[in-house]
C-alpha cells in the first residue's frame, strides 16, 4: 500500500513508512516535522509552520523557499528546517540563501546528523553545517533554542533565572 503525498509539482505515491498518517492528518509532510511541531507546542511556543516564503536567485531564475518552522528569539526570530535527507539541491539552495540573506538565522534539525552527504563520502550533514556556519541538531530542537523564545525571567534579587 502507498500513501498519496503532494509534492511541489505533482501528487506522488510513497510507501507509508516514509511518512506517518498522523503527520499527514495534522498537515505535515514528515514524521520529523510532526515531532518538532509537538516539541514546540510543549515548550509553550506558537507553531508557525511554513508561514514565510524567502525569495532568492537560483541562477538564472528567481526562486522562493518556505522554511518549515519560524520560532521567536529576542530581537526577532529564527527558522528551523527539518531534514531526513539533505540532498545536493537542498545544500546548494541553503548556501545560496545564506549568501543572499546573511541576516537570516536558519537552523537544521536532522533525523540523523551523522548521515553522509552522499554514498561513500566522509562528510556528514553535521560536517556540512559546521563548515558553512549553520546551527544544527539531532532529532529534536535543543532546549536552548526553544528558550530563546521566552523573555529572561528575573529572580527576587534582580538576577536572571
Amino acid at each position: 500500500m502507498k500513501v498519496l503525498v503532494k509534492t511541489k509539482r505533482k501528487m506522488k505515491l510513497v510507501p507509508p513508512r516514509t511518512i506517518s498518517k498522523g503527520a499527514l492528518v495534522r498537515g505535515y509532510r514528515s514524521g520529523l516535522e510532526d515531532k518538532i511541531s509537538e516539541q514546540i507546542t510543549k515548550a509553550e511556543l506558537m507553531v508557525f509552520y511554513e508561514t514565510d516564503k524567502i525569495q532568492y536567485t537560483h541562477p538564472p531564475r528567481q526562486s522562493t523557499y518556505t522554511p518549515d518552522f519560524k520560532l521567536p528569539k529576542i530581537g526577532g526570530f529564527f527558522y528551523v528546517e527539518t531534514k531526513g535527507r539533505f540532498v545536493t539541491a537542498d545544500r546548494q539552495k541553503h548556501l545560496l540563501i545564506k549568501q543572499q540573506h546573511p541576516e537570516l538565522d536558519i537552523r537544521f534539525v536532522f533525523s540523523n546528523q551523522n548521515s553522509k552527504i552522499y554514498k561513500g563520502s566522509k562528510t556528514t550533514y553535521a560536517d556540512f553545517c559546521r563548515a558553512n556556519g549553520f546551527q544544527f541538531a539531532h532529532r529534536s530542537i535543543p532546549e536552548e533554542w526553544l528558550k530563546e523564545g521566552h523573555p529572561p525571567q528575573m529572580g527576587m534579587h534582580g538576577d536572571l533565572i
